[in-house]
């Protein structure tokens, strides 16, 4: 119970809906009780009427007795029948109270996760598997909506009529109710010894579902691989284990869930059978009636809903409580980067100070020392080998990761000091890998933009030598792209990337490595496109091709995330080194093509 005390908020915030549902559990429980009394009533009346009838043989009383029977035996049932309508009433105004409540308390903890999820940072993503988050905002959410709605109504329902019907069977005779109630302990007892390895299996359970659902999501997601490679069989003999442990799981935990029921049933037929032997003596004794044991036994049978839901409430506890914690994980978990305070309209001018960084997830140092500035307006090119710490520098820039050592400035703030949502509303970013929403052209270039207009859809797609293909669709701007863009060839989802950073305005733009899936000539178009936009703004353009960024006011040169080489394009190129080594490698594979 210890993880699901966190949702005691929830129960706090819903308190006048949840007292009206334990007041309807009472109430109806009450109404469920009184049938045992009603029904003692007519089994002596029963008895006391036969021996009447009997007595008065051969005389005209005898009819009389007989009508005055049957009615008496009528007006009881229909007394029955009353009660139990009633009774029917306030279990369904208990269901609409607590059942919706916990339908209330689902959306506000899926909405609560999915916000945390929002606000957590770049590197959480990076070491958790996108099917685990899911599972834990999916399939952990089930369980404790059980535990919400389920599991609270009916634990409600046991501990009142359990305790109604405890106090029913005192008030008729204490000896017999001590005798009857003498297996309850025990099976109390297998209870908590059974819970343990409930909680334990469950714990497994949710583990397993979410490594299903983490390779599920994976396949899908690499599809085209799987297929070109001719890996399809191999994915489903995995996806066949995977589904075994999680079957083998399940079902151990259900042979756990078995034991319960039979012990139960076992349990309230001794009481019943203890019941009736320790019942008729009292009888003899003439301390209670034959009324009092039909009495009792209903009684007793009416414990036996109470200790059935207890194992299956039990379960649903247990379970909840697996699932609450591992969606706890993820809740308590704070963000390593802290958020700023200062939204000021920046102007793009950038400091680098001995930057280094090395990934948590993997030990790697991506920058070792990096060092640089970009004046206003500027524009900023660094080229290198794959694995030279180029991206590195751009996820820095936009704070989705916090340097191990050295420092950025934009002009002249510490960039630890901006609010994330004011600094990264003014940098404009097309990613080396481009990811498509599945929605429209328009959408997918607005994205950025609360509200936009078409006009500013279409320069933004021209700018970014996207517009021909664009009106090439069928729909136009309308055409969906599919899911990650799949519609679109690599060059276009690439340019409608470029299209939504433009879009924005910002006042610093990032290239990082978008114009490797285009043609020189297209990319002399894009380039040609983005003079425009470029003009008043700070631009770094990260690329493997010395073309695309030899009109850069300054480059740098990274190898091993270190800065070896800086400087104009024709500065490099006289120094011989690195830069004209890779200028003139990629001359030549031109010149070949």
């Amino acid at each position: 119970m210890k993880e699901l005390a966190y949702l005691n908020k929830y129960f706090y915030k819903y308190r006048w809906k949840l007292i009206p549902g334990t007041i309807f559990v009472i109430i109806s429980n009450y109404f469920g009780i009184l049938p045992a009394k009603v029904i003692r009533e007519a089994f002596d009346l029963v008895r006391e009427n036969i021996d009447m009838y009997y007595l008065y043989d051969g005389f005209d009383r005898q009819k009389v007795v007989y009508d005055i029977f049957g009615s008496s035996l009528l007006f009881f049932g229909f007394l029955v029948l009353v009660l139990a309508i009633l009774r029917g009433i306030f279990l369904f105004m208990m269901r609409q109270t607590i059942i919706l409540t916990s339908r209330h308390i689902e959306y506000d903890l899926k909405n609560e996760i999915y916000a945390h999820y929002q606000h957590l940072d770049y590197g959480f993503f990076k070491k958790n598997n996108t099917g685990d988050l899911m599972s834990r905002a999916t399939e952990d959410l089930n369980h404790v909506r059980s535990y919400l709605g389920p599991a609270i109504m009916y634990s409600i329902n046991t501990i009142v009529l359990s305790i109604m019907v405890v106090y029913a069977m005192y008030d008729v005779n204490a000896r017999l109710a001590t005798y009857a109630l003498l297996p309850i302990p025990i099976l109390s007892i297998v209870i908590l010894f059974i819970n343990k390895i409930i909680n334990k299996r469950a714990t497994l359970i949710q583990r397993q579902l979410g490594a299903l659902a983490s390779f599920v999501q994976e396949t899908f997601a690499g599809i085209r691989v799987i297929k070109t490679y001719n890996r399809e069989q191999d994915k489903m003999d995995t996806f066949e284990q995977e589904s075994n442990t999680y079957r083998s799981a399940s079902l151990n935990l259900v042979k756990i869930q078995a034991i319960f029921f039979p012990l139960i049933l076992l349990l309230i037929g001794l009481s019943t059978i203890i019941t009736i032997y320790v019942g008729g003596l009292e009888v003899a004794e003439g301390a209670i009636s034959a009324g009092n044991i039909a009495e009792f036994i209903i009684y007793v049978n009416q414990l036996t809903f109470p200790a059935m839901s207890l194992a299956w409430v039990t379960s649903l506890i247990q379970r909840a409580a697996a699932s609450q914690k591992r969606i706890n994980e993820f809740l308590l978990t704070e963000p390593e980067i802290t958020n700023g305070t200062d939204t000021r309209t920046i102007q793009g001018a950038i400091q680098v100070r001995n930057l280094s960084f090395t990934y948590p997830h993997t030990g790697i140092q991506a920058l070792k020392n990096v060092s640089f500035d970009i004046p206003q307006g500027k524009t900023l090119a660094i080229i290198g080998r794959t694995g030279s710490g180029k991206s590195t520098l751009a996820n820095l820039l936009l704070r989705m990761y916090d340097a191990d050592a050295g420092e950025i400035r934009i002009d002249q703030v510490p960039l630890k000091e901006y609010n994330f949502s004011s600094l990264r509303s003014q940098i404009g970013i097309v990613p080396q890998e481009v990811f498509l929403f599945s929605d429209t052209i328009r959408n997918n270039i607005a994205f950025g933009l609360d509200n936009f207009t078409e006009n500013q859809v279409i320069q933004a797609a021209k700018d970014a030598a996207v517009y021909q293909n664009i009106l090439g669709f069928e729909n136009g701007f309308d055409t969906s792209v599919g899911e990650r863009g799949l519609t679109l060839s690599g060059g276009q989802k690439q340019r409608v990337s470029i299209a939504r950073a433009l879009i924005k305005a910002p006042k610093i733009l990032i290239f990082d490595d978008c114009l490797s899936a285009v043609d020189t000539k297209t990319e002399e178009e894009i380039l040609t496109g983005l003079q425009r936009n470029m003009a008043d703004k700070t631009c770094i353009f990260i690329a493997h091709r010395v073309s695309t960024i030899k009109n850069a006011d300054h480059i740098l040169v990274l190898d091993q995330g270190e800065i070896i080489e800086q400087g104009s394009h024709e500065k490099l190129m006289s120094l011989q080194g690195e830069y004209y080594e890779l200028h003139e490698k990629q001359l030549l594979e031109s010149a070949q093509a």
